[in-house]
């Protein structure tokens, strides 16, 4: 499933580029529509854009670490049911900071941040092999996975806090708290998805 999920996002990817702006106008998610009862639809067609390469590619670069621990922990159809719901999750928390922005909402994000709030709650001690940045230098080095989600969430929540201070941050950049809201909804409700007899020990680092 998490393979369908990445191709789907290529898929959609490419249809932006071939549809260009009209395109993202009208299956990207923008705040007002949704609080004032207009296109819904776009809240499931959101999730699945994304605004150029760097984006779509760290998101799936993401999702592929996390996703197939908590995949094979859920079973298929449960995980899909996660992720949707996850990314719902993250949707309406980004809408509730900023409910009269008429910018358009767009990315897998929010629905990777749920998975790794279930992958926190599940395997808190599995390490995960990472490049860390020091100056000039950027050694391999593996680091447990709690501490990189930790790590990114306080970086998201303190962004997130920013943006809502901010009028203008509101209006654009990034829906930090689509992030934050995403990885709260995924460690609480991790244990109503997952099943516990399909919860081995960590899988080896990479």
């Amino acid at each position: 499933m998490t393979v369908f999920i990445i191709v789907a996002n290529v898929v959609v990817f490419f249809m932006e580029l071939a549809g260009g702006d009209a395109f993202v106008q009208q299956w990207s998610l923008i705040p007002a529509n949704i609080v004032a009862g207009h296109n819904y639809i776009t809240i499931l067609t959101s999730m699945f854009m994304h605004e150029g390469w760097l984006h779509i590619g760290g998101n799936m670069i993401f999702l592929w670490a996390f996703g197939p621990q908590i995949e094979d922990a859920m079973g298929r159809s449960r995980y899909l049911i996660f992720y949707l719901l996850s990314g719902l999750a993250a949707t309406l928390g980004q809408v509730a900071v900023s409910m009269s922005s008429t910018v358009p909402n767009l990315g897998a994000s929010g629905a990777i941040a749920g998975v790794m709030g279930a992958f926190l709650v599940t395997y808190p001690r599995d390490r995960i092999r990472t490049i860390l940045f020091i100056g000039f230098f950027a050694p391999v080095t593996v680091l447990p996975a709690g501490l990189l989600i930790g790590i990114w969430f306080v970086m998201q929540l303190f962004s997130g806090v920013g943006s809502v201070a901010n009028a203008q941050a509101q209006n654009g950049g990034v829906a930090y708290m689509a992030h934050v809201a995403g990885l709260i909804f995924g460690a609480i409700a991790a244990r109503l998805f997952e099943q516990r007899d399909r919860i081995g020990p960590p899988a080896p680092s990479y």
